[in-house]
C-alpha cells in the first residue's frame, strides 16, 4: 500500500511539473507576444515621434522663411523709399538748377493729361513753341493722371519739362446715381497735382491748362502783366486767358482786359495764398462749378481777356508795355460804370435788330434770368448761370461785341446799383 501511495504521488507530481511547465510556455508564448506588441507601439511611437520632429522643423523653417521674406520686402520697401526720394530730390534739384539760371519763376505752368498722347503732343509743342524763351521764368509741368504708356512715354520724351504721375487706385463713390465717375477722378488729379506744385515744388503761382490747347504767342507775357497785378489787387482770386464769348464774331480788342464775377476756367493761374485756403476743402467732383459758388469765391473776381489766349489766333500784345492798374478794383467799378452809362439803351422786342441799327456801344436791360436766357439767345452767346451770376458778367452785366466793334452790354436789375449808377 506505501508503493502504491508512492507511485500516485509521483504521478501526481509529473503531472503538476507538466502543467507547471504548460503553463510556463504558455506564459512565455503571451509574454513574447505582449513583447513583439509592445516593441511594435514603441517603435510607432518613435517614428511618430520622428515625423512630428521633422513636421516641427519644416514648421521652423517655413516660418523661419517668412521672417526672411517679411524681412526682404520691409528692405525693399526701405529701398524703394530711397529711391522714390532720390529721385523726388533729383528733379527738384534739376529744377532748382533750371529757375536759379535767371530769376525766381513768375508761375509753374501744368498740363493735365489723362490718356490722349496725341492730344498731349500738340499742347506741348505750342507751349514749347513760346516757352522756350521764357523757361526759367514759367517751368513747364505735365502732370499725368493713370498709368496710359503712350502719355507718359510722350511726356518723358520732352526734356524741357518734368513729368509728375498721379496714380489713384482709391474707389469712387459718387453722390447720385448714374453720375460719371470720371468728374471725381478729375478733381481728385487737380487737388494731388496743384497741392504738389504748391506745397512740394513751392510755388508761388501755378497756371492750369489741358491736354487739347493751343496758346497765343502773348500768352506768357500776358500772365507775367497780371501776376503783378494779382499782387497788387488780393480782391482777385484767378486770371484767366480764355473768354467764354470769345468767339470771333463777338470779339474785337485783343488790349482789352475784364473783371468778372463768373470764373472761366480753361487756362488760369492762381496764388499759392488762394489754393491753401481751398486745398482743405476741395470738392469730390465737378471743382470749376464749385469754384463759382459766392461760399467759395467769397465776392472776390476773375480777370479775363475779351479776346482769349488758349487759342493761336496770331495776335501777339505787348503786355510789358501796358498800364494794367486799370483794372484794379477801385478804378475799375468806376471805369466800367462810366462806360454803361454812355451806351445807348434799347428796349423791347428785337434786340439784335435794334443794336445792328445803333452807333457805338448799346445796353440792353434783362429782368431775370429766363429773360436774360431770351436775350443771350438772340444774340447767340452763353445763357448758363451759377449761383446767380450769368457766365462772364461784372455785377450783372454781361459784355461783348456785336457787330464788332460795337459793345453790347447785358444788364441786371440790380447792376446800376452794384455800380453805383444813380442816374443815366
Amino acid at each position: 500500500m506505501t508503493n502504491k501511495f508512492l507511485c500516485d504521488f509521483r504521478f501526481l507530481l509529473l503531472a503538476a511539473a507538466v502543467a507547471f511547465i504548460y503553463i510556463q510556455m504558455r506564459l512565455f508564448t503571451t509574454q513574447s507576444k505582449y513583447a513583439d506588441r509592445l516593441a511594435n507601439a514603441v517603435e510607432a511611437e518613435t517614428r511618430c515621434t520622428s515625423q512630428m520632429r521633422k513636421l516641427i522643423d519644416q514648421i521652423s523653417m517655413q516660418q523661419s522663411r517668412i521672417v526672411d521674406l517679411e524681412e526682404d520686402k520691409k528692405r525693399q520697401d526701405e529701398e524703394y523709399g530711397q529711391m522714390k526720394a532720390l529721385v523726388q530730390d533729383l528733379q527738384l534739384k534739376g529744377l532748382q538748377r533750371r529757375m536759379n539760371k535767371i530769376q525766381t519763376p513768375v508761375a509753374a505752368v501744368v498740363v493735365m493729361a489723362c490718356n490722349r498722347a496725341d492730344y498731349l503732343e500738340r499742347t506741348i509743342k505750342s507751349i514749347l513753341k513760346y516757352q522756350n524763351a521764357v523757361a526759367s521764368k514759367f517751368p513747364l509741368f505735365v502732370s499725368q493722371d493713370g498709368s496710359d504708356p503712350q502719355v507718359r512715354k510722350k511726356a518723358l520724351s520732352y526734356d524741357q519739362l518734368t513729368h509728375m504721375q498721379h496714380l489713384d487706385s482709391k474707389l469712387v463713390q459718387t453722390e447720385r446715381p448714374g453720375e460719371l465717375i470720371a468728374y471725381y477722378k478729375i478733381a481728385r488729379h487737380y487737388k494731388w497735382a496743384l497741392d504738389k506744385l504748391f506745397h512740394e515744388y513751392k510755388f508761388s503761382r501755378v497756371i492750369i491748362l489741358e491736354d487739347d490747347m493751343e496758346i497765343a504767342p502773348d500768352f506768357f507775357d500776358y500772365f507775367e502783366a497780371a501776376a503783378a497785378l494779382m499782387e497788387k489787387d488780393k480782391t482777385i482770386m484767378a486770371v484767366s486767358s480764355w473768354n467764354d464769348n470769345g468767339q470771333k464774331q463777338f470779339v474785337h480788342d485783343p488790349e482789352i482786359l475784364y473783371r468778372s464775377d463768373f470764373f472761366p476756367g480753361l487756362g488760369w493761374m492762381l496764388t499759392k495764398p488762394t489754393w491753401n485756403e481751398l486745398s482743405p476743402k476741395w470738392p469730390k467732383a465737378y471743382w470749376d462749378d464749385w469754384l463759382r459758388l459766392q461760399e467759395n469765391h467769397k465776392g472776390r473776381q476773375f480777370i479775363r481777356p475779351e479776346v482769349c489766349r488758349t487759342y493761336n489766333f496770331g495776335e501777339h500784345v505787348d503786355w510789358k508795355s501796358k498800364d494794367l492798374s486799370y483794372l484794379m478794383e477801385d478804378k475799375y467799378i468806376k471805369l466800367f460804370a462810366e462806360i454803361l452809362k454812355n451806351a445807348k439803351p434799347i428796349n423791347g422786342a428785337d434786340a439784335v435788330l435794334k443794336a445792328s441799327n445803333v452807333q457805338g456801344d448799346v445796353r440792353v436791360h434783362y429782368e431775370d434770368q429766363p429773360d436774360f436766357e431770351r436775350i443771350a439767345r438772340q444774340f447767340g452767346v452763353f445763357q448758363e448761370w451759377k449761383d446767380g451770376v450769368p457766365r462772364t458778367a461784372y455785377k450783372g452785366v454781361v459784355v461783348f461785341r456785336y457787330p464788332p466793334p460795337r459793345r453790347v452790354f447785358l444788364v441786371g436789375p440790380k447792376s446800376f446799383e452794384l455800380l453805383g449808377i444813380k442816374s443815366v
